[in-house]
């Protein structure tokens, strides 16, 4: 990463801090970091762990598209 500025979580928690301090609503601005942390955390898992089975990335693409409950 080179640096905070260009860090996507970092750019969104500056965004819902903006939208909460002009008094507009933050909610767009949580979704997109919630996203954002989950992004950092979905690389940072894949990038230590042993490569996923096609079985693995089948649950994990149902859940992420809403078909595994």
């Amino acid at each position: 990463m080179s640096g905070k500025t260009s860090d996507p979580v970092h750019l969104a928690r500056s965004a819902v801090a903006n939208a909460v301090r002009t008094r507009q609503d933050p909610t767009p601005a949580r979704q997109q970091l919630k996203e954002a942390k989950l992004t950092r955390w979905i690389d940072e898992a894949l990038a230590t762990a042993p490569p996923l089975t096609d079985e693995q990335r089948h649950r994990l693409a149902a859940m992420l598209t809403g078909g595994a409950r």
